[in-house]
């Protein structure tokens, strides 16, 4: 019997967040003509028409699910709706609506659907309440976010933030939003051609491993789990000029010399959506299989349904239940440990298990 395919990359669009953000929306309409569209804060997007598809019909996305071969999926934010740079206020409300729907829509269909949580992530303090509340109590997987924030991720106003992520036993999902939306910053060069999505997304994501491995997130949090999107950006194609930076630049850690590069890279987890079987090879030659999820983006321009039943990608199951806690933990033991010795709350007891569907 095949593996149960799991994927960790599938955007969902939720009806209760549209107008939880003040100005900035989110609005989806139909103009005079007749076109649909879609807003965030001054940005008009034609020509997308959520409402009717996979991202917020449920009864498709389990159909097509069901067609694809893959059995569980991870749902999160849309990379359109992150809103990191709009005032905190308003999206920490939007993050809160955003959750809790986003938990009614997992818990109506367990087994098949797990939920990922929105973050206010330009408000630290904010963003770890939220993400305590969407774990304690609403039963979300993960928080699902950007790149960009106003600030780097290897900022010591993180350092509290990845310690709450090890102590509530959750990974971290990286995915960058999209430039120019929500109020995160915009290259002009980006608007022909695509480019915000063919390269805008691998830039930001090649930016982000680079923040974590130099910056020394992982030295600094050792036990914190960080998926970062699309193999990581350009950084499977990078990493041996990287390492020929660490001899040669003097700026460069002594703990990221003699293979300490890509032994950092290799800390992190990293989704197999990319485009091709030349790059998940070129992905799987630079940081091996240990750490490789299947993602799919899930009904998107550049869904990779087809890849569900290939034997490697089935290989990644195992991995993306240790990476989502699926199967048990020492820390997810101690905690209920803990909590049930104490007579506390359910708390990691709620989460879903692999016998235990969310």
């Amino acid at each position: 019997m095949s593996p149960r395919v799991i994927d960790i990359h599938a955007h969902a669009v939720l009806e209760a967040g549209f107008g939880q953000a003040g100005s900035w929306g989110p609005e989806l309409g139909v103009d005079d003509s007749g076109t649909p569209f879609f807003r965030v804060g001054d940005t008009t997007m034609p020509g997308m028409a959520y409402r009717g598809s996979v991202f917020m019909d449920v009864g498709q996305r389990l159909d097509l699910m069901e067609r694809a071969g893959i059995d569980l999926q991870l749902l999160s934010p849309n990379p359109l709706t992150y809103l990191h740079g709009i005032p905190a206020a308003e999206a920490t409300h939007y993050c809160q609506v955003h959750n809790d729907a986003m938990a009614d829509l997992v818990r109506d269909h367990p087994g098949r659907l797990l939920g990922a949580a929105a973050l206010p992530m330009q408000d630290v303090d904010a963003a770890m309440a939220e993400l305590e509340r969407a774990v304690r109590q609403l039963g979300l997987a993960a928080p699902y976010v950007g790149t960009d924030f106003g600030y780097l991720l290897d900022d010591p106003r993180l350092d509290d933030f990845y310690r709450t992520l090890v102590e509530l036993d959750v990974p971290l999902f990286l995915h960058p939003g999209s430039a120019g939306v929500g109020g995160t910053p915009d290259d002009p060069r980006l608007h022909r051609f695509d480019l915000s999505l063919l390269v805008g997304y691998c830039y930001d994501e090649t930016l982000a491993v680079t923040a974590l491995v130099f910056g020394g997130v992982l030295e600094r949090h050792p036990d914190v789990d960080i998926c970062v999107s699309h193999g990581g950006g350009a950084w499977p194609f990078l990493v041996e000029r990287f390492e020929l930076a660490a001899t040669t630049r003097r700026w460069v850690p002594e703990s990221l010399r003699d293979g300490g590069i890509r032994s950092q890279l290799r800390r992190l987890w990293l989704d197999s959506h990319v485009d091709g079987h030349a790059a998940l090879d070129l992905l799987v030659q630079a940081v091996g299989t240990d750490r490789l999820v299947f993602g799919t983006n899930f009904g998107g321009w550049d869904s990779a349904h087809r890849e569900a039943s290939e034997p490697l990608i089935q290989s990644f199951t195992p991995n993306a239940e240790r990476l989502l806690r699926l199967v048990p933990t020492e820390a997810a033991r101690v905690i209920t440990t803990a909590t049930t010795t104490s007579g506390g709350g359910a708390d990691h007891a709620d989460r879903p298990t692999a016998e235990e569907p969310p």
